[in-house]
């Protein structure tokens, strides 16, 4: 077992999974989740818990956040009962959460003024990924932190890449789903042009999975619109998210402005579903 102790805060659609192969390769592994529900799985697997985020950072040398947006970034740091209040120094934070390069330089500059190291370290994958250990994972800040962390990031991903400044890997996620969001989008424009023009989905699908244009992300989602399931493994109202954060970097090509336009008007009646889900919303224009 590795003595090197983990502390996880945020056991959502990703959190969990990724978190449990952390305990699958030994690592102690201590959880905080708002929802104490969820932690309730992890405690089976061999997890302890924490009740707030200083304690956890407390306990444990190495911090993984995976939470939705910058605002719970700030709470987990700021609050009343934050990161930032435990008074500790020498532990490393990772943060994979898929959030905008500002709030990881303004965290990783908190951070080190207490004598702790930072990493913006975001995925590429979905929960089917997470459940197989096979995401991709990019990360910005000190090159020598990431060294030493790289074994653990290694449980949870085929590939860990190191790619710069702290702030790096978030940039290098907000650029592929930019282009997640054209795929999406364009695979349910094509749909629709063929389906009303009489082909049936399931030979245009054939036909794309066994073109030059295949690729496992337009099976998956092609699947997903044949047995109409739009249960979010990564929803609409996420993909509205990183598109205004990729705007907020520099986005405003007319393919990502027109991505963007179209999927916020989708998540105001599907937000919840899954981003393929823009297939329903195109269809019912």
């Amino acid at each position: 077992m590795s003595t090197t102790h983990i502390g996880w805060i945020g056991l959502g659609l990703m959190g969990i999974p990724m978190s449990q192969q952390l305990l699958k390769a030994g690592y102690p592994v201590t959880v905080y989740n708002r929802n104490k529900d969820k932690e309730a799985a992890l405690k089976e697997q061999g997890a302890q818990t924490a009740s707030t985020p200083a304690e956890l950072i407390q306990q444990t040398d190495v911090v993984v956040i995976m939470v939705t947006d910058d605002k719970a970034i700030n709470e987990l740091f700021n609050g009343n009962t934050g990161l930032l209040t435990a008074g500790v120094s020498n532990k490393i934070i990772i943060n994979m959460s898929t959030v905008s390069p500002a709030i990881s330089k303004e965290m990783a500059a908190k951070a080190r003024e207490q004598g702790n190291h930072y990493l913006d370290a975001p995925v590429s994958g979905s929960v089917k990924q997470a459940e197989t250990a096979q995401l991709v994972i990019m990360a910005g800040g000190e090159e020598t932190v990431f060294e030493q962390v790289k074994p653990i990031l290694e449980k949870m991903g085929k590939a860990a890449v190191y790619l710069g400044e702290t702030g790096a890997g978030n940039t290098a996620k907000l650029a592929i789903n930019t282009l997640l969001s054209l795929h999406a989008q364009g695979l349910a424009e094509a749909i629709l042009l063929a389906k009303n023009n009489g082909i049936q989905l399931e030979v245009l699908l054939s036909l794309l999975n066994n073109g030059a244009l295949a690729n496992p992300f337009m099976k998956i989602k092609g699947e997903a619109i044949i047995n109409d399931n739009y249960a979010a493994a990564f929803s609409l109202s996420n993909i509205v998210k990183d598109l205004k954060l990729a705007k907020d970097i520099g986005l405003k090509t007319p393919m990502g402005e027109a991505a963007l336009d179209t999927f916020s008007s989708a998540a105001e009646q599907y937000g919840d579903d899954d981003l393929i889900a823009v297939m329903k919303y195109l269809e019912g224009r």
